[in-house]
């Protein structure tokens, strides 16, 4: 595997705390999803367990796997890191595992998430990583080897075109993307709450329970491989492989041979200037 890694020319030190606003969602920096900074994700990344769910406005709940998570790396995580290509993008890397255990396998790896529990977690585990949404500006853009979305990270945004073609500027030429889907043939795009199933929306009576803004519904989409396939051929992405573990299912996909997006470099230049990261782990 290749470990070498982009000069960037950012700062050496450790990951500094990042107070910037961001959110998941298209477009440059804006104010932060604050479901994701708040209790009880916070407290359940901090505890290392749930229970935590997604909930729809009509009451579906989609459980999060909290413990899973925060555990090692599994099996069927394996299945995943090991076809990973030079320097790793963990897209919303959560507690870290992903990050620790590339680190282990002698990949450069960093980190972003949009919590800065997440972000604690992952750099208590020794890994890189930036409080960060991945439509912020972001180091090394254009030159990472591989990105990964798992754990349902395909849905950030609630829009699967705008969160590939996010992918592809940040991928070097023939970079790869590694993507988790839902284990069921859908396409959805909903708007869902943060629940800890402790009597409503963010636990609203539990004592830890945080009100006002951080309850407010956030735009997610639930993918499943045909689906994320067909998304991936209308914007020029090529299919690598498909497999399935654990119960789990897995697609990677080949970047796009097209021009890079006007506001890379900009946003590339503007990450170098703002937020110093371990030049290491940066691709080149």
């Amino acid at each position: 595997m290749s470990t070498t890694v982009p000069s960037s020319g950012l700062a050496t030190s450790a990951p500094a705390e990042s107070t910037e606003s961001t959110e998941t969602g298209k477009g440059p920096a804006a104010p932060r999803a604050a479901s994701w900074g708040a209790d009880p994700y916070a407290n359940a990344l901090r505890t290392g367990r749930g229970p935590l769910f997604l909930r729809r406005s009509d009451g579906w709940l989609l459980p999060l796997d909290v413990e899973r998570w925060c555990s090692d790396a599994g099996s069927a995580d394996l299945s995943a890191l090991h076809r990973c290509e030079g320097p790793v993008l963990d897209i919303g890397c959560g507690p870290g595992r992903l990050v620790a255990e590339l680190a282990s396998l002698g990949h450069r790896a960093l980190g972003i998430d949009v919590s800065e529990a997440a972000v604690a977690r992952t750099r208590g585990l020794g890994g890189a990583a930036l409080l960060r949404s991945v439509f912020d500006p972001l180091p090394g853009e254009g030159r990472w080897g591989t990105l990964l979305l798992l754990d349902g990270n395909i849905g950030i945004g609630g829009d699967p075109a705008a969160l590939l073609d996010r992918a592809a500027d940040l991928l070097g030429t023939g970079g790869l993307l590694i993507a988790e889907t839902a284990p069921v043939d859908v396409d959805e795009r909903v708007r869902v709450r943060l629940d800890d199933g402790r009597g409503g929306p963010l636990g609203e009576s539990s004592p830890t329970a945080v009100r006002g803004t951080a309850a407010e519904p956030f735009p997610w989409a639930r993918i499943g491989t045909p689906a994320l396939l067909r998304h991936a051929r209308a914007c020029g992405w090529r299919t690598a492989d498909q497999w399935g573990a654990e119960g789990r299912t897995f697609v990677s996909l080949r970047r796009p041979v097209r021009e890079r997006s006007a506001r890379t470099s900009s946003q590339s230049a503007e990450s170098a200037n703002s937020a110093p990261v371990i030049s290491s782990q940066l691709p080149k």
